[in-house]
């Protein structure tokens, strides 16, 4: 399924799905990067002692960053898998602060996608977690 001039702020308007069901929002975006927002939520807290998000949210976060990314690209919604991603956890995140997640898609080819990214809750030069992966469309990326 190919839908050519994707647009990341529309498709964030619906607030729909996984993304929606834990906050995730539109933040930002370029031609090959996109940034999404994970507002502070007590109920995505991992340890309820530590009021820290837990991993499981900033994965979603950082997975639907870089796949935009590879869309903005391809400059098409393409169904497509991710076939890795890898995360670097390098602290937790602050008690009570959003995290931003920038996905960018460094390389695509005919059915392949290359991705990379980073997790901060405020300063980008202390990020909290590092991604790279790949994503692959079956049917292919419009070249």
């Amino acid at each position: 399924m190919t839908f050519t001039g994707f647009d990341p702020e529309r498709f964030f308007r619906a607030g729909l799905g996984h993304g929606g069901a834990l906050g995730i929002q539109y933040h930002a975006h370029g031609a090959d990067w996109a940034e999404l927002s994970l507002p502070y939520d007590g109920k995505l807290v991992g340890n309820p002692g530590t009021g820290v998000i837990a991993s499981g949210p900033i994965l979603s976060l950082m997975d639907m960053a870089t796949s935009m990314g590879v869309w903005l690209r391809a400059d098409a919604f393409v169904a497509h898998a991710t076939l890795d991603l890898r995360v670097d956890y390098l602290r937790p995140a602050t008690p009570g602060k959003t995290v931003i997640g920038r996905g960018e898609c460094y390389r695509l080819t005919r059915s392949i996608a290359f991705v990379r990214g980073q997790a901060h809750d405020g300063d980008p030069d202390d990020p909290l977690a590092h991604v790279a992966g790949t994503f692959m469309a079956p049917e292919g990326y419009p070249r």
